[in-house]
């Protein structure tokens, strides 16, 4: 297992009761063609919520104020990807602009989905913190062994 784990943003432009998405282009069958949120990795020297905001512009275009974000779900993640992730899940309301691919290497499209009826393909990870923040849970980790507790760490 890798000695470090990564920090994740990911927003959720929310819009009328709709859920922005994008399509991920990629060369693993496990993601290609499923549906994930913007996000990225957060750079040294940056808070998480300009992190945020700046995915947000990097990915779809959109100007949000970090200030704007609220944050709603923390993703303790194993196994989607080479290394453990910290994942962060910001709601945005407000932002300007209209959302457009920015990506198209790394993205194949972009579309707006109900909030109650999303695509079955989307990628696990960013799917769990979707429906944490429908459910109001504000912490949960995903992919690390539940048979593991503090009485048989020890021997």
């Amino acid at each position: 297992m890798a000695d470090r784990h990564l920090i994740d943003v990911h927003i959720l432009l929310v819009d009328n009761g709709k859920l922005l998405l994008s399509r991920r282009r990629d060369t693993n069958p496990t993601f290609d063609g499923h549906w994930h949120l913007p996000s990225g990795k957060l750079d040294a020297g940056e808070s998480v919520l300009h992190a945020a905001a700046r995915e947000a512009q990097e990915e779809i275009g959109v100007l949000i104020n970090p200030n704007d974000l609220n944050h709603v779900h923390t993703l303790h993640v194993n196994g989607s990807g080479g290394e453990p992730r910290l994942g962060l899940f910001f709601l945005a309301t407000h932002w300007t602009g209209e959302p457009v691919n920015r990506e198209p290497d790394k993205c194949s499209a972009i579309a707006w989905f109900p909030l109650h009826n999303l695509p079955t393909n989307l990628i696990d990870y960013p799917a769990a913190g979707i429906h944490a923040y429908l459910t109001g849970q504000t912490f949960a980790i995903h992919g690390w062994p539940t048979s593991r507790t503090p009485a048989n760490m020890l021997g």
